[in-house]
């Protein structure tokens, strides 16, 4: 491919979609297999459910927490540096995993190294998608996050198999060597930089190399309100630094993205549970080790079809402004299929589980990015994924330490996943009532406006009121 291209809907932007492929299977697939080491750990260091379970909250969360963070170095450096920078981190955290003496150095090495390097990839190399795809954004968006299920469908049974062969120390060495591969992904993430005599003349840009080339339909309005690649930082005083940066957050002062952040801390809540508990009650049922890992590789594999049709089908240009009802019956879906769990006991029940699960877990991922952008605007898709990541946090961070309390209280993951199930559902009933009101709203007011506006006609004799021609033309009774 030619090393530049257009920016928008094509050309490079293919090499940003296939980096940021790479970065979700090394980041969110790894997090959902860490659940295979569950019983690695539990077993290995003698603790309970409760105490093996913040491992994996504290991956989830230090990734989440860490976002914000994530956007805000990519903004003032470069994407490029960020997901290198991150790589280095998450490869070296595992590494030092594999050689981990208790559960509080694995909290440490994985939970905290670990995660801060996913968050340092994970955030700029999904907004970077959203700059350089416009017109096919959802279908972008689904190619790339379907990298989490394809990784989860290779690497669940693989991870297995290497836990088999090498223990679960050497398992994690490998598992360090490919995340590893993330600065390659880093290297693929090209700038983009703005002349400012004149904007249109906007290059992509490798600044390291030497070398540009410019773009042949980019457009200044898609450029204003960037900060980062886009205008100097470096000569700002503090003071006009920190203002500079409260324009990029006006965006959290908006009610819809108030909104949108209120449901998100239901949906982290839940979606977390299912991939920290499913291969431990799978095994609790009496399934084989390799049958609930098989379970996961489901899961993932259908979580790829999820990506793809979701971000496909909601690119439609008749279907695009039903994003938002989209991702809402996404979201619904999967609490219902959580709320259902308790009573699937067998390996042939709990596949129809992981093909239903696995099919909305990745509509919602994909629709994720979508949905915020079309309710911040494009300028300010990093830093708005960046809080949106940032709330999955303490949910990601609770919830999976919550549901091992209630399996060793209760002795049954009956409570743990019903919990998660009806969290999602009242994300999505949160959504849809918002959307129903604000619906309503608009059929009220436009009713309203269908009586047209009544101007006083006098004469000698008489007075009279009559619609003014403006007014019956913006109610539809006259043609334009």
């Amino acid at each position: 491919m030619k090393p530049g291209g257009t920016h928008h809907d094509g050309g490079w932007g293919w090499m940003i979609v296939a980096g940021c492929f790479v970065v979700t299977i090394c980041t969110r697939a790894v997090t959902r297999c860490v659940s295979i080491f569950f019983l690695e750990f539990q077993k290995h260091f003698a603790r309970d459910y409760s105490g093996t379970a913040w491992i994996h909250s504290l991956v989830d969360c230090t990734t989440m927490l860490c976002a914000p963070l994530g956007s805000f170095i990519g903004s003032q450096l470069s994407c490029r540096i960020t997901v290198i920078l991150g790589g280095s981190l998450a490869a070296a955290g595992l590494v030092l995993s594999s050689f981990a003496t208790s559960l509080e150095y694995l909290y440490l090495s994985m939970g905290i190294l670990t995660g801060a390097g996913f968050a340092l990839c994970y955030t700029p190399a999904i907004a970077m998608v959203g700059t350089y795809f416009r017109e096919r954004k959802a279908l972008a968006y689904g190619i790339a996050m379907s990298g989490g299920g394809i990784g989860t469908f290779i690497l669940a049974p693989v991870v297995q198999l290497l836990i088999e062969y090498y223990s679960w120390r050497g398992a994690l060495l490998i598992l360090g060597g490919l995340v590893s591969n993330m600065c390659v992904c880093g290297a693929l993430m090209r700038p983009l930089t703005v002349n400012k005599e004149d904007p249109s003349k906007t290059v992509l840009a490798d600044v390291e190399f030497g070398y540009a080339v410019k773009p042949q339909d980019i457009k200044p309005s898609d450029l204003r309100g960037k900060t980062g690649q886009l205008e100097s930082t470096k000569s700002m005083t503090p003071s006009c630094l920190f203002i500079h940066s409260l324009k990029e957050y006006r965006f959290l002062i908006k009610p819809e993205f108030m909104v949108l952040s209120a449901s998100i801390l239901f949906l982290a809540y839940g979606c977390s549970v299912p991939f920290v508990y499913l291969i431990p009650y799978a095994l609790s049922r009496g399934i084989s080790h390799q049958q609930a890992a098989f379970l996961m590789s489901i899961l993932g594999i259908i979580d790829i079809v999820g990506n793809i049709t979701f971000g496909w089908l909601t690119d439609i240009k008749c279907l695009k402004k039903y994003r938002s009802v989209s991702y809402m019956v996404a979201v619904g879906i999967e609490g219902l299929c959580c709320l259902f769990i308790p009573v699937l006991q067998s390996f042939y029940l709990l596949v129809p589980f992981s093909v239903l699960y696995g099919y909305f877990d990745g509509a919602y991922v994909a629709l994720i990015p979508v949905v915020t952008s079309d309710v911040v605007g494009t300028p300010y898709i990093s830093s708005a994924l960046g809080v949106v990541y940032f709330l999955h946090a303490i949910p990601y961070l609770i919830s999976p330490p919550i549901g091992g309390w209630l399996v060793d209280r209760t002795g049954s993951y009956t409570t743990a996943f019903v919990l998660s199930g009806f969290s999602l559902v009242c994300s999505s009933l949160l959504l849809s009532t918002v959307a129903l009101l604000r619906w309503c709203r608009k059929t009220c007011r436009f009713t309203t406006n269908r009586v047209p506006k009544l101007d006083l006609w006098k004469s000698n004799q008489t007075s009279f009121y009559m619609a003014s021609e403006e007014a019956l033309k913006s109610v539809g009774t006259l043609p334009s």
